[in-house]
């Protein structure tokens, strides 16, 4: 009998480390093996959220560990992005459960894998720093990009942080390298806190897949962010590319099969 638990157990794992590797290494998509798996093994579409967004806390924690011994976060537009990000979230995550996703889904697949191609295009977009929209009115454009990204977090399972990540380099001018540390520690560890948090209270998740899960989640991200800085902006930028064509067509198949 321990036999079968012992390879649901191990496979997790595995899943757990690839997801939250390439999520790391690309800045968002982990939802993308580890979310449709937990449907796979027979969860519920609620308890498969309120599980995986608890796990992709893990996410955050391993990248946090690996990205702040190189200190590239301003504090200052770390809290901005809590800020702004943060309330979305949790209205996110209160609204998703009663809510049809399959034209969201849709939706979002199309614009996820627009941000792939778009990157691909721009072969010169995220490869040095350029310091952008820092004024008022760029903040509060800015700002409400952030807000609408976070409420997509709070309420989707796959492709938000990709989202994020591209945001940040299109819109305030970071190099693929930097922003994908912020989106790995201010989403990873507190926007999907939040919404794991908001979700598990009104769903339970699968508590004995947790610790396995968190496991997966936090050595791939750790190992994940490593690689990034390691490799540094262009092998990011391709991961990035991939990873949101991955997303993007997963998402439109779920869609469509929805419908």
């Amino acid at each position: 009998m321990e036999s079968p638990w012992i390879l649901e157990q191990f496979g997790l794992l595995i899943i757990s480390l690839l997801a939250n590797l390439l999520s790391a290494l690309a800045g968002g998509g982990a939802g993308l093996l580890q979310f449709p798996v937990l449907l796979f093994l027979g969860l519920s579409f609620a308890t498969a959220l309120a599980t995986h967004k608890i796990a992709s806390v893990a996410l955050g924690v391993g990248a946090t560990l690996r990205h702040l011994r190189e200190g590239s976060l301003e504090p200052r537009f770390a809290l901005f992005m809590l800020g702004c990000g943060l309330p979305g979230v949790i209205l996110g995550a209160n609204l998703i459960l009663d809510l049809d996703e399959t034209l969201a889904v849709l939706a979002l697949g199309c614009l996820t894998c627009g941000l792939g191609l778009y990157s691909i295009f721009k072969q010169e977009l995220g490869m040095s720093a350029s310091r952008r929209n820092r004024d008022l009115n760029g903040m509060l454009i800015g700002g409400a990009g952030l807000f609408v990204i976070g409420a997509l977090n709070g309420s989707l399972t796959s492709g938000t942080g990709l989202f994020v990540t591209m945001w940040l380099v299109r819109w305030f001018g970071l190099d693929y390298q930097r922003a994908v540390a912020y989106t790995l520690i201010l989403v990873g560890l507190f926007w999907n806190g939040f919404g794991a948090l908001a979700v598990a209270l009104q769903t339970p998740p699968r508590w004995e897949w947790l610790p396995v899960l968190l496991i997966g989640s936090m050595l791939g991200a750790y190992f994940g962010a490593h690689l990034g800085i390691a490799k540094g902006n262009r092998t990011i930028k391709r991961c990035f590319e991939v990873l949101t064509l991955l997303v993007g067509a997963k998402l439109i198949w779920d869609g469509l099969i929805g419908l």
